[in-house]
């Protein structure tokens, strides 16, 4: 996978794209990063960005022009790939797992992180998405675009060391992932259950199955609402409801 990323601010970038399971991942080859700084391509003899909106209002907006040449030689470097271009921006599609997943089947990703006040309207006919990390502001979308990045790396292959870890994460599954422990099984009294000591895998899959309901029934009751629920499910959430009361 490539993926770019059109920002102010590229440093922003360096540190945490280089570490851990992206950083890995780059290493292996499996994933190419590129950083563009997208004031090389103003027209202005400034390198000016942005500008006043017309009609008035707070604020600069970001300028179409310096996006557009951008993206443009992005697709001329690389005009065999598809792409997803995502434009982070607070009125877009909140960032899900789903999307996630959606993400990491693409060859290449372009994140447009924003500044200033927003965007010329224009910008959002060069997209293909526009997604928002929460309901909530941030000074730019460089933060936003590596949260999704992460989200999103992890989910290709062989870039998690365990294949499997990714299949059973919370939310991918549809539920919260179960409680998980580790050595020793007793710590000052604090103890693993009993059955997941016993090496008797049908019990312990039945315990994850149900403790994954539970939490996410306590925690997240709305996932349960379009979760489609098998008969042994059904009854075990019966259950919890009754041992929870």
């Amino acid at each position: 996978m490539r993926i770019d990323v059109l920002t102010l601010f590229p440093r922003m970038f360096e540190g945490p794209m280089g570490e851990s399971i992206i950083g890995k991942a780059v290493e292996k080859e499996l994933l190419e990063i590129k950083l563009h700084n997208f004031r090389e391509y103003s027209d202005n003899k400034h390198q000016q960005v942005d500008d006043y909106p017309y009609g008035g209002g707070a604020g600069m907006l970001l300028k179409v022009q310096p996006i557009y040449d951008n993206l443009k030689a992005i697709e001329e470097e690389t005009a065999n790939k598809n792409r997803r271009v995502i434009l982070l921006d607070p009125a877009g599609k909140q960032f899900d797992q789903k999307m996630a997943e959606e993400f990491s089947q693409e060859e290449q990703l372009v994140f447009i992180c924003g500044h200033y006040e927003g965007y010329d309207e224009r910008i959002r006919s060069l997209v293909t998405d526009e997604v928002s990390l929460g309901d909530y502001v941030l000074t730019g979308g460089e933060l936003g675009a590596m949260v999704m990045i992460d989200a999103t790396v992890r989910l290709l292959p062989e870039v998690l060391g365990n294949k499997n870890s990714a299949q059973t994460d919370s939310h991918s599954t549809g539920l919260l992932e179960h409680p998980q422990f580790t050595r020793p099984a007793d710590f000052q009294g604090m103890k693993v259950p009993e059955v997941l000591t016993n090496g008797n895998h049908k019990l312990i899959e039945a315990w994850q199955l149900k403790e994954s309901l539970r939490r996410t029934y306590l925690r997240r009751p709305d996932m349960l609402e379009n979760f489609d629920l098998t008969p042994e499910m059904e009854k075990m959430l019966k259950e919890i409801k009754i041992e929870e009361k």
